[in-house]
């Protein structure tokens, strides 16, 4: 768009030039002409605002409408999987911290606190000041040797290939300012993940890019050699992503670059499909097995896994492996199907997986009933967008949590929808390098930064007007939600805790008893 406006405004130059010749009077058009095109090149030379760098003079159009949205949005509601109604503030908080503009509102909530799906967290009569000394958790069990503090809020997993260049700079960059940590997404190490110097954690998803061989199987020369990087702080196994669980990852031809070619080991021109499940792999002890190769071919850094709940014996199977193996995840990342992808199938995005709070609980609760909570590091990760959300995954057993479309609102994402085609606008999810240009890397990673340090401190203000001081304190019956418009209950109601070790003493029945009877350590 950059080069048919400079096209376009040159053409129109040179020819009220000419025309000026024989009709002087034309002169006169310059007056417009010239300001206009001025307001162009200044378009392409700012660097706050991707869509009137990408598309001078006509993004204006879309600012202009983001000044009156407020009010004729004022009643927009979206839901989320778990029916749990949100407002359009809870996407403009993110644009506003990142911004570093007032995040506050007037006139109080804009939500019908009596519809169903209604969340809050009851306060306290004696309320404490924020405290962020708490705002680390060490990650790493007794066998791992080179434990990772992280922080309580990270960048969920997002690939090169499907984000652009500048977006990984810029997330990496603001990683590092920021002191949190940056998940590479299944699409492997690329050299901007690694310039900036940011925090690392490395997805091996199904396909293992960056420790691949030819035909598609696990390098463990290639993974030991990148798994040395000093800035990779851990390494996630990914079994399956939110937004498409049972489906391998895609990324569509037409973003496969010569370089990610390269990057990926694939073959140009066709679409990348990760395949749907691990061939290193294929039952819960040869999970266990293979992070225990990768703590130790790492040098003991965390290993964990990352997966959308499904059945919930195969769940049981893995931990009943721990318990036969003593080989223990230093963490596990529990991602919702409300999560995002930049390409699912329909199917899969709308009705495959479990939601993230239902996900959370149970595999808190499996650990518990197992004895092994204590050993493991559990991740939230599914539309964590404020410092409420963090509170309410924490309250449900949750020791941090990664954002992953809040980080790209962050970048600037508008949520255009076009990030399967290769037409991202503000240069977020494309490969396109005239639209990549636009998204400035210094303006934006300091925004991923802004944003982070803002939620994280509304969270230690969520939490201190509770009266709590630490993460840790926060339990279920804090957070409350209506289920109808005439009944009310807490997370402890609506997800039932289970009694430390109960499931080693078959005190657990109903339909939790029967999964974990028909788990095996053996297979899935």
């Amino acid at each position: 768009m950059r080069r048919v406006f400079l096209t376009l405004s040159a053409a129109t130059l040179a020819f009220v030039a000419l025309a000026a010749q024989a009709w002087p009077h034309v002169r006169w058009s310059l007056v417009v002409i010239v300001p206009v095109i001025l307001r162009g090149v200044a378009d392409m030379l700012q660097t706050k605002q991707a869509v009137r760098r990408n598309f001078p003079l006509i993004g204006h159009g879309r600012y202009l409408l983001e000044k009156i949205r407020p009010e004729i949005n004022q009643y927009f509601v979206e839901s989320n999987h778990d029916g749990r109604p949100f407002s359009r503030n809870d996407r403009s908080v993110v644009y506003q911290r990142a911004k570093g503009e007032l995040d506050t509102l007037p006139f109080g909530t804009q939500r019908d606190v009596y519809a169903a799906g209604y969340e809050w967290i009851n306060h306290s009569l004696a309320p404490v000041h924020r405290d962020t000394t708490c705002a680390r958790v060490r990650v790493g069990g007794p066998a791992c040797a080179q434990p990772y503090s992280a922080s309580i809020l990270n960048v969920s997993a997002m690939s090169y290939g499907s984000l652009s260049m500048n977006a990984v700079l810029a997330l990496n960059a603001g990683a590092r300012a920021g002191g949190f940590a940056h998940n590479t997404g299944e699409g492997g190490l690329s050299p901007y993940h690694l310039e900036p110097g940011g925090d690392l954690v490395w997805q091996i998803g199904t396909g293992y890019f960056s420790c691949r061989t030819p035909d598609g199987r696990f390098n463990p020369d290639a993974f030991e050699e990148r798994a040395a990087l000093p800035a990779v702080k851990m390494i996630e196994i990914k079994l399956s992503q939110g937004a498409k669980p049972g489906h391998g990852g895609i990324l569509p031809a037409a973003k496969l670059t010569p370089e990610i070619v390269a990057i990926r080991g694939v073959v140009p021109g066709e679409d990348v499909v990760s395949p749907p499940a691990h061939s290193t792999f294929s039952t819960p002890i040869g999970l266990l097995q293979f992070i225990q190769l990768l703590r130790d071919a790492s040098g003991g850094k965390p290993v964990g896994f990352k997966l959308c709940v499904g059945k919930r014996h195969e769940f049981f199977g893995i931990v009943k492996a721990m318990l036969e193996s003593g080989i223990v995840p230093d963490f596990i990342t529990v991602d919702g199907a409300e999560g995002g992808t930049g390409a699912a199938p329909l199917e899969f995005s709308d009705s495959v997986g479990t939601p993230l709070s239902e996900g959370l609980s149970f595999v808190h609760n499996a650990l518990v009933g197992a004895g092994l909570r204590d050993q493991v590091r559990l991740i939230a990760s599914g539309k964590v967008n404020t410092g409420f959300q963090i509170a309410t995954k924490l309250a449900l057993g949750a020791d941090m949590c990664n954002a992953a479309r809040a980080m790209m609102f962050a970048l600037g994402c508008i949520q255009a929808l076009r990030c399967n085609t290769n037409r991202c606008p503000t240069g977020v999810a494309t490969q396109d390098p005239e639209l990549v240009r636009g998204l400035h890397v210094g303006d934006k990673s300091e925004r991923v930064a802004r944003f982070h340090r803002e939620t994280v401190k509304s969270f230690f203000d969520v939490l201190g007007s509770t009266g709590l001081v630490c993460p840790g304190d926060l339990k279920p019956w804090y957070v409350m939600r209506r289920v109808s418009s005439g009944e009310v209950r807490s997370y402890h109601d609506i997800y039932p805790p289970i009694e430390p070790g109960a499931l080693l003493t078959a005190s657990v029945t109903g339909s939790l008893g029967q999964a974990w009877a028909a788990a095996r350590a053996d297979r899935f």
